[in-house]
């Protein structure tokens, strides 16, 4: 099949995982599109294997401003596809298509199978930003969800987490996630490192960040010889080094802002233990990219992150992202007696179920399955 896949325009810590998918379907697929914008289409617009377009979007000062600047790029895209509906049989919403409604309408009005490749929950990210436009957002994704001819979701968990149950007989359980096991590897022994707690992602409300700023004040308050990491970038980043100078925590925390995917290994080989307090996730590659280098995670127990992270297994997981919650677990999880082995266990679970090959059989199997 020919195949396309359109994103809203994306910044940097989307190009991993829609690269990742982009080379799943090279494999699964005669010939294989993109519509994307921003770092989405900076990243692949050299790329010969694919023929990507691009969509520019920008983002408005205001609810009003932001919802009409997003119909327009909604617009945007439907011409795109329109323009290539006769070299293209299936259409692959992934980041941001679950909001694409009139894409997705252009697409079934010409005759097309479209799937939604969920990444995550917009409305539940919006939800958790107190965006003003969340219930927009929830009514959107309800109709593509409708519309939509398969939904591929990354775990059964998420299917009652979105409240998706209805649309359980066109739901296909897979998964996009698999690592270069070359690139991330345990380079330094876990005994030979520091203390060192990093966190590494966007700086937003959706992923805890305040939350996280108040519980590394309150674990240094309490004398314990910890340093942290902090790695990302974000709309909270002022706020973030604001806080940080109130709270005098520069001397114990680092901040070395947008960390490139290739240095990724280095920094996650130094640490003792990465953090994840986010409010929503689907299954977020920076968890399987730190157990294989060998690097334990702590994480809120949201989206697909249980199905890979058992407590005092493979991982800790947090009974909620609070502060008080996240220092306690942080201190729980430096002092376990067997932290040496479940770093090795995170590692030997990555490495033996989030391959290439795997995702690609996955795959493989719901293309067949629409043809």
């Amino acid at each position: 099949m020919r195949v396309c896949v359109v994103t809203f325009p994306i910044g940097e810590a989307g190009t991993v995982p829609l690269s990742q998918l982009i080379d799943i379907l090279h494999t699964v697929s005669k010939k294989v599109y993109l519509i994307t914008g921003g770092a989405g289409y900076t990243f692949f617009r050299q790329n010969r294997k694919i023929h990507t377009y691009e969509v520019e979007h920008r983002a408005g000062t205001n609810a009003f401003t932001r919802a009409i600047n997003y119909v327009w790029t909604q617009l945007r895209i439907s011409c795109k596809l329109m323009r290539l509906t006769r070299s293209v049989d299936l259409w692959i919403f992934f980041i941001g298509g679950e909001g694409l409604i009139l894409p997705l309408l252009t697409a079934k009005l010409l005759g097309k199978n479209v799937i939604i490749a969920s990444a995550g929950s917009g409305f539940k990210v919006a939800q958790a930003q107190r965006d003003p436009l969340t219930k927009v957002l929830a009514l959107l994704q309800s109709i593509t969800y409708c519309l939509a001819d398969r939904i591929i979701m990354y775990s059964e968990r998420l299917v009652e987490e979105h409240n998706l149950q209805k649309y359980r007989n066109k739901i296909s359980i897979a998964h996009k996630h698999f690592l270069d096991l070359d690139k991330f590897k345990t380079k330094k022994r876990f005994d030979e490192r520091d203390n060192l707690v990093g966190y590494i992602g966007a700086l937003s409300n959706a992923k805890g960040i305040p939350n996280l700023l108040e519980a590394i004040s309150k674990v240094l308050r309490r004398g314990n010889r910890i340093s942290f990491l902090i790695g990302g970038d974000g709309e909270l980043r002022g706020k973030v080094k604001e806080y940080s100078n109130r709270e005098n925590l520069n001397g114990k925390v680092k901040f070395v802002g947008w960390i490139p995917h290739d240095e990724l290994p280095k920094y996650l080989n130094n640490l003792k233990l990465l953090i994840l307090p986010s409010y929503t996730e689907g299954l977020p590659n920076i968890i399987l990219e730190a157990m294989a280098c060998g690097t334990p995670v702590l994480a809120t127990g949201v989206g697909a992150i249980p199905d890979v992270i058992k407590d005092n297994e493979t991982g800790f997981i947090m009974e909620d992202n609070s502060p008080e919650c996240i220092a306690r677990n942080v201190v729980r999880a430096l002092n376990h007696p067997n932290l040496g082995k479940i770093a090795g266990n995170a590692h030997a679970l990555v490495e033996q179920e989030y391959t290439y090959e795997v995702a690609v059989k996955e795959y493989r199997n719901i293309l067949a399955s629409l043809k």
